[in-house]
């Protein structure tokens, strides 16, 4: 053992040896709140009507490499414009790895907002890149303008990534402060739409106004987390570069094939989308009239709430008790002191939640 703690030593990077794995929770016997996932499943005939297409797939075969028909469900679905080019990757993650490995050369920047998603810190750190974080203003999570364009100008960032809406606060930033960033920017921006199902306001429209403007989207929000499938939409000057990348096959047959069914009904997505948001403007008015709890308005499927000083870590683990499981943010950066974090689920979850933390407080 001490022959492998020295090869560790010699042969892993330091800063690799100084992290975590992204730690995933167990949710068994839970009513899961933790993961800003779509809490409903598929009504029996669609899922009689997907057994059908799964019946003739090929898995002896390997996939179509640039999944050609699911990219045309995509477009159709999304509105994507036609002189735009499309990327898929396996979830978001494997794209903004895709993206790091693409412009990382020593003393290279990414830029994004905190507190943000933690992946543009961590893939920064694994493709060997630094990363800054500019700080949200404090009371409202908003951008700070005059700071980011500072650090632009100071670290002259190769990517800068912004969410829209964010993550972990679940805002919408305002757009002409994204667009300033945007031309102030020397390197790509890119706009992840994780939560665009649970907003009306996108970029996607604006692709082409600035060259260094990409657009990234996950299909996990609108209730197919399990297919691990994101896009990027950007100038095909881009995409082809970024393509270099991307590992052989990344998306699965199984993944093409469901993605695709999944869009043509995605009616039934759309409606479990509109009950997601109306409960969460319930959700997000029960919690108000709760005394200590101060929830932060929200455009994705999620509720940010800061609790009573020193009582985010007994609440949180009081909750689980309950059998509610939420995310604890208090630790995770100082702008989230307190902090918890609670996916928007069916409204019997929503109702548990609030009674198992109204217990509580």
């Amino acid at each position: 053992m001490t022959e492998i703690a020295g090869l560790k030593e010699r042969l892993i990077r330091p800063e690799i040896r100084g992290l975590q794995a992204y730690q995933v929770p167990d949710a068994t016997g839970l009513i899961k709140l933790d993961a800003m996932e779509n809490p409903y499943g598929w009504p029996d005939e669609l899922k009689v009507e997907w057994f059908e297409v799964l019946r003739d797939l090929e898995l002896n075969r390997y996939p179509d490499p640039g999944g050609r028909a699911l990219q045309s469900a995509l477009r159709e679905s999304f509105g994507i414009p036609p002189e735009m080019a499309l990327l898929l990757g396996n979830g978001s993650d494997e794209l903004i790895q895709m993206l790091a490995l693409t412009v990382t050369r020593p003393g290279r920047k990414v830029l994004s907002v905190d507190p943000g998603f933690v992946m543009y810190r961590m893939i920064a750190l694994f493709a060997g890149m630094g990363y800054v974080g500019v700080p949200l203003r404090p009371d409202d999570f908003s951008l700070d303008l005059p700071a980011i364009l500072e650090a632009l100008a100071l670290e002259e960032p190769a990517l800068v990534y912004l969410a829209y809406p964010n993550n972990p606060t679940g805002n919408r930033f305002d757009a002409d402060d994204m667009v300033r960033i945007i031309e102030a920017s020397p390197g790509l921006v890119v706009i992840d739409e994780a939560y665009a199902p649970f907003t009306d306001s996108s970029f996607i429209p604006r692709l082409g106004r600035w060259p260094n403007l990409l657009v990234m989207r996950t299909v996990s929000k609108m209730g197919l987390a399990g297919l691990r499938l994101g896009y990027l939409v950007g100038a095909p000057e881009w995409l082809a570069e970024i393509d270099k990348t991307r590992l052989p096959y990344n998306i699965n047959v199984l993944t093409q094939a469901t993605a695709a069914f999944a869009l043509r009904h995605k009616g039934v997505l759309d409606a479990q989308t509109r009950a997601i948001r109306a409960e969460r403007d319930r959700l997000f008015g029960v919690l108000s009239g709760l005394d200590g709890v101060s929830p932060y308005a929200s455009d994705a499927n999620f509720i940010l709430a800061r609790l009573p000083r020193g009582r985010a870590d007994k609440t949180f683990e009081g909750l689980k008790e309950k059998g509610v499981l939420v995310k604890n943010l208090s630790g995770a950066h100082p702008l989230l002191a307190d902090c918890l974090r609670v996916t928007v689920g069916r409204r019997e979850e929503n109702d548990a939640f609030v009674a198992a933390l109204r217990s509580l407080l």
